[in-house]
């Protein structure tokens, strides 16, 4: 798990590129299964599932490195202390 996220943090563009374009797979496959759409409007559905999907992803990522960061900082100064 750790070296998994070593590769994450080392290369993150790629992953969040890598996880968009998976998703607009993903999303267009779904919906030429389940719906009768027009291509054009398959891709636009797939975009912004996948935008979505980013948003939450980048936003998942900024509060976790924000509280990695402040758990840091708290060690660093209980350490200071002793």
């Amino acid at each position: 798990m750790e070296s998994v996220q070593s590769w994450i943090s080392e290369h993150k563009l790629t992953s969040i590129g890598t996880l968009w374009a998976a998703a607009i797979g993903a999303s267009m496959t779904y919906s030429r299964a389940r719906t009768p759409l027009k291509p054009s409007l398959r891709l636009i559905h797939a975009r912004m599932h996948a935008q979505a999907l980013t948003l939450a992803v980048l936003s998942g990522t900024a509060a976790y490195h924000y509280y990695e960061k402040r758990a840091e900082e708290k060690a660093t100064i209980a350490a200071m202390a002793e």
